[in-house]
């Protein structure tokens, strides 16, 4: 069974680089930040499937701030990007 554990990690980090691509050479900011966000969604399932494999609950709580975080980042860049100021 843990050799699917590992295929799942495998393929999230190839998403993970195909996302990071898509990131530096989106042709608009807009496809930037849509997959700037998109990576930080498989970072949440890969740090949750690591706490998994690990045993460690701690990793589950840890990708739920990140989600937050990464959820106001994003939130707070779009505005940036619309209206050129965040007040």
């Amino acid at each position: 069974m843990s050799w699917v554990y590992l295929a799942t990690a495998v393929v999230l980090l190839v998403g993970m680089f195909m996302i990071l691509i898509r990131a530096i050479a989106g042709p608009t900011v807009y496809d930037r930040i849509l997959a700037t966000n998109a990576l930080g969604t498989k970072t949440i399932v890969f740090v949750t499937l690591l706490g998994y494999i690990s045993g460690r609950t701690e990793f589950i709580d840890m990708a739920i701030i990140y989600a937050l975080v990464s959820f106001i980042t994003t939130i707070a860049i779009l505005k940036f990007a619309e209206m050129g100021r965040l007040d």
